[in-house]
């Protein structure tokens, strides 16, 4: 029986030997070392100088932005206001809407250390998180009524027909308008009152927010009430006087503790609630109820118009009749 001679073997390649680049027992020089060097470029010196090299300039990057951030926020500080948890919104929640018989309002305050003193030592003490005291203000409940807000206004004009690609968007740069000029007012307020902790004014930035759920509250229910006509009529006017009142009486309770702090309780060294005086803190009153009424209710009487007659829908372009087509 005749049998084909074997193919020849090269001498220079093991392309598609089993024995892992062996043939006859000897390793495979030449073409076969490719494969091991690409699989060795990780540990390759060069590499590795390439990656610590990125790594160093993203930290410095990083570190540049944090730098450059902290100069107007403390971000550690900004931080502190979204530390919530679910069992705390639903209570603030009801805390905004129903703040009548609520007590007590003051903050809850721990010792975080010992600074040495003089005389004696005295203890610094901190605010405790939103999630752990319902007093605390928060910026996740105003930063989330903010957006609901402006998707809820948006929803309302297209259940009336008047809805236009604009609205979203005039709709957000209104309410940032009046978030703006408001946290200016704070602001320039802060500064004529003396007030220098920057806490104070995050905090004061943060009770600004909450009107929005007032808001929220008065267009879902006149919107249903009314039947689609807006937050005009009876309805929509008692709905927001009473939202409008319970947003100034929970401003009014809380903020006292942040403006007005009590001369007649000792407050806790290094508690940063200190006494002020009887001129400044009549003038902190005046601000106060300016704020806490005035201004909130111009505030919130614009965010909640809304005209249900539909006067922003657009309207088709008129069809020519066949006459005057004919005509011409």
């Amino acid at each position: 029986m005749m049998r084909s001679p074997p193919p020849p073997q090269s001498q220079g390649s093991n392309y598609g030997s089993p024995y892992n680049g062996q043939i006859g027992g000897q390793p495979a020089t030449g073409g076969g070392s490719f494969a091991p060097g690409f699989g060795g470029f990780m540990n390759d010196q060069t590499a590795q100088m390439g990656f610590q090299v990125g790594k160093t300039a993203m930290a410095a990057g990083q570190e540049y932005m944090e730098h450059n951030i902290n100069r107007y926020v403390s971000i550690p500080a900004l931080k502190h206001y979204f530390n919530v948890s679910t069992p705390y919104v639903l209570r603030k929640l009801l805390l905004v809407l129903f703040p009548w018989r609520h007590k007590p309002w003051s903050r809850e305050q721990r010792p975080s250390g010992v600074s040495q003193d003089t005389n004696n030592n005295a203890y610094s003490y901190y605010f405790l998180p939103p999630r752990d005291d319902l007093n605390s203000p928060d910026m996740y409940i105003p930063v989330m009524a903010f957006v609901t807000y402006i998707l809820l206004s948006t929803l309302l004009a297209g259940l009336r027909g008047a809805f236009h690609p604009e609205v979203m968007g005039l709709t957000a740069t209104a309410a940032l308008a009046i978030i703006i000029v408001e946290i200016l007012g704070l602001k320039f307020g802060t500064y004529i009152l003396s007030i220098n902790n920057d806490s104070q004014l995050l905090d004061l930035v943060a009770y600004s927010g909450y009107k929005f759920v007032g808001v929220i509250v008065t267009l879902v229910i006149s919107e249903v009430l009314n039947r689609g006509q807006g937050t005009g009529g009876w309805a929509g006017w008692t709905v927001f006087t009473y939202t409008f009142l319970a947003n100034a009486f929970f401003l009014l309770r809380s903020l006292k503790y942040v403006l007005l702090p009590d001369s007649s309780v000792s407050t806790p060294a290094g508690s940063g609630m200190h006494t002020v005086a009887r001129s400044q803190r009549n003038r902190r009153t005046q601000f106060l109820f300016l704020y806490s009424y005035i201004v909130q209710f111009i505030f919130m009487w614009i965010l909640s118009r809304q005209d249900g007659s539909g006067g922003d829908k657009v309207s088709p372009p008129p069809v020519p009749a066949a006459g005057a087509k004919a005509a011409t």
